[in-house]
């Protein structure tokens, strides 16, 4: 059995219907209509020991409803969840001491005291002895860069300071599991950063398994080599990134410097933009090769010089969701 089993996983929300009006709002305090929403519907995957998975997909997916389950918040209507031989919502006291959780939106830091004070809660919630808590908060620390901010009231800190001590709250127990959703949105490009080297350090050194949402995909292509997505609570794609890239990334951007005019015609070139240094060239990767496209440009231009660039990982997905209709 994998690390991390699930198979069959559902949950079923009751949601409020109500239309607009004070006549409606009215009539629905006292009888209310609901409708049943399936926000995770039969999911099955597995996840080996020391993996970083990037769990994707829409908003409303059904991403953080699965995040709930793995981490024993929600309990699910049908299917089975096994995760280093416990279940989540079974085990929960015993299970919460291996896992670690950050929810991007959502804190556990304690808004009017510095992070330090909530660091030394966690330890006596999660029973750490004083040695081993010292020497793990003090490696935090020093990997996370918190010497400066670690006695400032959270309210006082930025979103990527309080970010790095959400991280290293989540850490101090030294949790074989690392449950992340949206770590890093708000942050700026260097907050985002550290927390991506700080992420992949981690994996290295201590094989923390970690299950990381996000929808800033340079998030999910920075740390993970597989990635899992989900669209209207059904797993579409459990796979390689790399696979996914092979399959989709048929666009390359050319850009190439020369004083000379260039006529060409040649299937394959989707666009031929004349620029001040010369011409950016978008072409389809599955109709003409880099370098037969280079070969024919060689013949008619002296090239000064060449640029070459792929799709970005958002067009990727972009294309992925349409075909799947999501």
């Amino acid at each position: 059995m994998s690390f991390i089993e699930i198979k069959q996983i559902s949950k079923t929300f009751k949601v409020a219907k109500k239309k607009s009006g004070l006549k409606e709002s009215i009539k629905s305090f006292f009888k209310r209509d609901f409708i049943e929403v399936k926000a995770v519907d039969d999911i099955s995957f597995s996840i080996e020991e020391g993996e970083i998975v990037g769990y994707i997909g829409p908003n409303g997916a059904g991403k953080s409803t699965t995040i709930k389950i793995l981490s024993g918040i929600l309990i699910p209507d049908s299917g089975e969840c096994q995760i280093d031989g416990m279940t989540p919502w079974k085990d929960r006291v015993r299970y919460v001491k291996k896992i670690g959780v950050v929810f991007g939106q959502r804190s556990q830091l304690w808004w009017d005291i510095p992070a330090e004070d909530t660091f030394d809660l966690l330890k006596d919630i999660y029973e750490i002895p004083e040695e081993e808590y010292q020497a793990t908060k003090e490696d935090l620390i020093n990997k996370l860069d918190l010497h400066d901010i670690i006695n400032i009231p959270v309210r006082q800190l930025s979103l990527g300071q309080r970010m790095r001590c959400e991280i290293a709250a989540s850490l101090l127990h030294n949790p074989k599991i690392l449950f992340l959703d949206e770590p890093t949105i708000g942050l700026d490009a260097v907050s985002k950063q550290v927390v991506r080297d700080f992420i992949k350090k981690l994996n290295k050194e201590k094989k923390t398994t970690v299950i990381l949402t996000s929808h800033d995909m340079a998030d999910i292509t920075a740390l993970a080599k597989r990635i899992i997505l989900i669209g209207k609570g059904h797993v579409l794609y459990d796979g390689s990134l790399k696979k996914l890239q092979i399959k989709y990334e048929t666009e390359k951007y050319v850009s190439i410097k020369t004083k000379d005019k260039l006529t060409i015609r040649k299937k394959g070139i989707k666009n031929k933009i004349k620029t001040k240094n010369g011409y950016d060239l978008v072409i389809n990767a599955n109709e003409i090769s880099i370098s037969e496209l280079l070969n024919v440009i060689s013949k008619k231009i002296t090239i000064e010089d060449i640029e070459i660039d792929h799709e970005n990982i958002d067009s990727i997905i972009v294309k992925l969701y349409k075909d799947y209709k999501i």
